[in-house]
């Protein structure tokens, strides 16, 4: 779980530090700045999985040793904020710091705080840290030096050597590998680092959920659904999970909705269905919404439940009316301190099914019209928002521009 996240100079975010909780919804107009947050996300998923800067910012193919990684939209062109008349605007400097409650495998959850910086000209690291443990800043390390050093505070006597790294791949994975390294921190590393990768990013497409899966036996569905059926089929083999699916998409459907199934194809291959009132409806004849809603509920009885799952334009399918269900289910689920949440949606509709104490974890995006700059704030901290919102619905501010204004 992240509970703390600083963003600065990561494509349209000039600056931002957010707290995060169990459930977190961002809200905005396109092209605010919802998917950029989610990319720095996706950024942190590329370290843990031991890419190197060039692949997690522009992708790498499927190669004979590591599966295919499409690499962070728009690659490393990065707009200039610190020095706006340079003749090189990509930003020079990219920083992210994250406070980390790892899930691990220990009851008590261990709690790093880590920060990398880059250069996204070079594609190189400028900056790394691990609190307590090592730091590249507290080094002089030259930008045209092959190597990047850190200095070690390694719990032992006597004064360790500044230990030396390849400068295009992050610290962290090296961290793990390093004779010099006690065992201890090593890992400490690992564990970091699975934590880091336990994301699971989700935007179902109806497409995709339509298909029949090409996997028997799966832990997860794809990020865009990829396997849905196979999936369904192993939380329809287990009842308590079963009964806790179904009877969400009962409450999505309550006076329709008997039952889920699953067909087969002629290589025995699963495909999604519903019972309805007696009758198999397939998922190629099932609304968009419904199989969306389906496959949001169904990532939340996944066999191998990620730390951080993100939920992209979640509102896209289902009616208004059934967006208090949706709510529901991400608040239930997230609630229950297995899975962190975040969604991103551009309902306003949606904030009025939260609380007060929810305001804390909902964060508006939105762009300084003279910079170009995404901010981001919590709704509890934007002027006089707690007050308003008394006396008007929260969709009704967001709708009407005055949360901008109150900015």
């Amino acid at each position: 779980m992240i509970t703390k996240i600083t963003l600065k100079n990561f494509k349209s975010i000039k600056e931002a530090e957010l707290n995060l909780g169990s459930f977190n919804l961002f809200i905005g107009t396109n092209a605010s700045g919802k998917s950029n947050f989610f990319d720095a996300l996706r950024f942190l998923q590329g370290i843990g999985w031991g890419l190197s800067v060039d692949e997690i910012l522009n992708g790498r193919p499927r190669t004979g040793t590591g599966s295919e990684w499409d690499g962070v939209r728009g690659g490393s062109g990065f707009l200039q904020w610190n020095e706006p008349d340079s003749p090189d605007k990509r930003a020079k400097q990219v920083w992210l710091d994250v406070e980390v409650k790892s899930r691990g495998e220990l009851k008590t959850p261990s709690l790093f705080r880590y920060g990398i910086g880059i250069n996204t000209a070079k594609n190189c690291v400028r900056g790394e840290y691990l609190s307590g443990e090592w730091d590249t800043r507290e080094v002089e390390n030259d930008i045209g030096s092959p190597v990047i050093k850190a200095r070690y505070r390694a719990p032992r006597r006597g004064r360790m050597p500044h230990l030396e790294f390849e400068k295009h791949r992050p610290v962290l994975q090296q961290i793990r590998t390093n004779s010099q390294v006690t065992p201890t921190d090593r890992r400490r590393a690992d564990e970091l680092m699975k934590s880091l990768r336990n994301t699971q990013r989700l935007d179902p497409s109806s497409t995709v959920l339509r298909q029949y899966a090409t996997a028997l036996d799966v832990e997860r569905m794809g990020e865009h659904g990829e396997n849905f059926a196979a999936l369904v089929e192993q939380i329809c083999a287990d009842e308590k999970r079963s009964e806790a699916y179904l009877g969400w998409l009962r409450e999505l459907r309550p006076t329709e909705v008997d039952d889920v199934t699953i067909l087969r194809g002629a290589l025995k291959e699963p495909l999604f269905a519903l019972i309805e009132k007696g009758r198999t409806f397939p998922a190629p004849v099932l609304s968009d919404g419904t199989l969306r809603f389906a496959a949001i509920a169904a990532a939340f009885f996944q066999p191998s439940m990620p730390e951080v799952l993100m939920l992209e334009e979640i509102e896209n399918g289902v009616h208004a009316g059934r967006l208090r269900l949706l709510v529901e289910l991400l608040k239930t689920r997230a609630g229950s301190k297995q899975t962190q949440v975040l969604a991103s949606s551009h309902s306003a509709l949606m904030l009025d099914w939260l609380s007060e104490e929810d305001y804390q974890h909902v964060f508006l995006c939105s762009r300084d019209p003279e910079t170009g700059a995404t901010r981001i704030a919590p709704l509890a901290e934007i002027p006089n928002f707690l007050e308003s919102v008394k006396n008007t619905p929260a969709s009704q501010l967001i709708s009407e521009g005055w949360m901008e204004m109150a900015l």
